[in-house]
């Protein structure tokens, strides 16, 4: 027999409880015994997503992102400020724009067909020096109405504009002038003012200066041209009439058969330019 105790062995042994390694989170039971609350599954979500956590490429790309959308709502902005005065149009107003744009491009396939009638007429005459000739008298002639050295009659509109309120600026009868341009005016005056390529409007206490000249209401407008394209490219919506009208001016257009712009300008010889055939 053994002086020391030996401890029965029944066959059971008791369990002793395992050591956690060293930076586990414990169980929620076992975070209750130690006196710590557990977290629910709402609280770990939201613990994971706030506060962000935001890369330095990720800020970059929605720095970008935010650039594009605001570059495509301006844009569409844009398309539709431009596009409104149409939109609210009548479709009479919608029939006359597109029939002022047929007869524009009429215009210039007539230009083209007497350009390739000159060529024709020099290649094809026995005198080519006297073709030549007349050809360049008539284009002087021409160009002379251009600027306003010669004086000028043919059919075309009278527009006259009545100020009262004194609200008419010098940008909008530009803004008339370049419209009569664009409907194929090809002489213009302006209260006894001739318009040519160079002119310039600027605005002058109550009233405007066409080139250093100051002129007063009624602006009266000499036009010649074909009346038929004249006349609707100043009514269309959102032209030049409807925007006289909302600064309380009124304009009235005529059509005549016979316009009469006798306003000359001196031919100015330029300081630089020189023909290329010298």
């Amino acid at each position: 027999m053994s002086n020391q105790d030996e401890t029965p062995d029944n066959g059971l042994r008791e369990e002793l409880p395992e050591e956690s390694p060293a930076g586990a989170v414990p169980r929620a039971d076992e975070a209750d015994a130690q006196g710590q609350p557990g977290l629910t599954g709402r609280e770990r979500l939201a613990k994971g997503l706030w506060p962000p956590r935001v890369t330095r490429a990720q800020l970059i790309v929605a720095v970008l992102l935010f650039g594009l959308g605001f570059g495509l709502a301006v844009q569409v902005a844009s398309n539709s400020d431009s596009d409104s005065a149409l939109r609210g149009a009548r479709q009479e107003d919608l029939v006359r724009i597109l029939d002022e744009l047929d007869d524009r491009t009429q215009r210039l396939e007539d230009e083209k067909q007497g350009l390739e009638n000159q060529r024709d007429e020099l290649e094809n005459s026995s005198d080519q020096a006297e073709e030549a000739r007349k050809q360049t008298i008539e284009k002087e002639r021409q160009l002379g109405i251009l600027a306003g050295t010669v004086a000028a009659q043919g059919p075309g509109i009278t527009m006259t504009i009545d100020d009262t309120k004194g609200t008419v600026e010098a940008d909008m009868l530009l803004d008339a002038i370049q419209e009569l341009r664009a409907a194929g005016a090809e002489a213009i005056q302006v209260n006894g003012v001739r318009v040519v390529a160079g002119t310039y409007l600027t605005d002058s206490g109550k009233g405007v200066r066409v080139d250093g000249n100051k002129i007063n209401t009624p602006f009266r407008f000499k036009v010649i041209g074909k009346p038929q394209d004249l006349e609707p490219a100043l009514n269309i919506p959102g032209g030049v009439v409807q925007t006289l009208e909302k600064e309380q001016a009124t304009a009235t257009v005529e059509r005549s058969d016979k316009i009469v712009v006798d306003a000359l300008r001196a031919a100015k010889r330029p300081d630089y330019a020189r023909s290329s055939s010298q």
